[in-house]
């Protein structure tokens, strides 16, 4: 397909985890009535940001994958024939604790996780307390809208998996995070535009918004969509409020990119045997 309609939701936490689940099917009907084929929540979409502190009661989120919170969405994903990417706390067995996002197809279809490889630990992002790093690589889905990859929040300041995405074939990354105004918010505007161009892909970058009861960080929202050449597709959304942003991508410029720029052609494996020293 020549353009897919792609949607991504920044949320304020609503106070409790069934309110949230509801919003976000709400988010998901919101955006099929616009059109969207594919669909991207926030960092742990269905919570608080609750790595803001280290509290060992927040574990009673973790479920499996698929589980409960992702069955569910099957269900709406095959109602509604949409494509969804939902970024989740997982429990792989007692103990085994990892921020994952599922991807599901428009049928329905579980299609596999990415658990996020690179984990912060600063104040404000606890995040060693609560996942172990991710160990299942950079896969790519192929689903009804093209070939979707998923990199969430912290790992976006790392090159090497955006690149590990493109060369598996990614046609669209998704980066669901939460990000702090304080922290991060200049850096928000360089790193994911310039990994698109780098990789030559179209990236989605979510964040949540509002201040939760937890801590002092501010989320500012600001999500977007960036083609291939490091440009905006659309406005970026608001810096406060919640929101649905839809947006169509156009699936050509890829190949147009790809055959003007060569960045696949003309980089030098061979040469970067420095970059894999421990």
């Amino acid at each position: 397909m020549s353009v897919v309609r792609a949607a991504l939701v920044q949320a304020a936490w609503t106070g409790d985890k069934e309110s949230m689940i509801q919003a976000h099917e709400q988010y998901a009907r919101d955006a099929k009535e616009q059109g969207a084929q594919v669909i991207c929540f926030q960092e742990l979409f269905y919570g608080p940001y609750f790595c803001q502190v280290q509290d060992a009661k927040f574990y009673e989120y973790a479920e499996s994958v698929p589980g409960p919170v992702v069955e569910r969405f099957q269900a709406l994903a095959k109602e509604l024939s949409l494509v969804m990417v939902l970024p989740v706390y997982e429990q792989e067995q007692p103990g085994f604790l990892y921020n994952t996002a599922a991807v599901v197809d428009a049928d329905g279809s579980y299609l596999g996780k990415f658990r996020k490889q690179h984990i912060p630990n600063l104040p404000g992002f606890w995040e060693k307390f609560y996942f172990r790093p991710g160990n299942g690589g950079y896969p790519v889905f192929d689903t009804a809208v093209g070939k979707v990859g998923v990199y969430i929040c912290y790992d976006r300041h790392f090159p090497e998996g955006w690149r590990a995405l493109g060369l598996n074939g990614a046609q669209i990354v998704f980066n669901p995070s939460a990000t702090s105004r304080s922290l991060s918010q200049y850096l928000w505007e360089i790193e994911q535009p310039a990994a698109a161009v780098a990789n030559e892909y179209y990236v989605g970058a979510i964040n949540r918004v509002g201040v939760e009861d937890l801590g002092e960080n501010d989320f500012y929202g600001e999500t977007y969509f960036v083609d291939p050449r490091g440009q905006y597709v659309g406005a970026k959304a608001d810096s406060y409020k919640p929101e649905l942003v839809v947006r169509d991508l156009d699936m050509d410029l890829l190949q147009e990119v790809r055959n003007r720029w060569a960045f696949y052609r003309d980089r030098r494996p061979d040469a970067y045997d420095d970059l894999v020293r421990p």
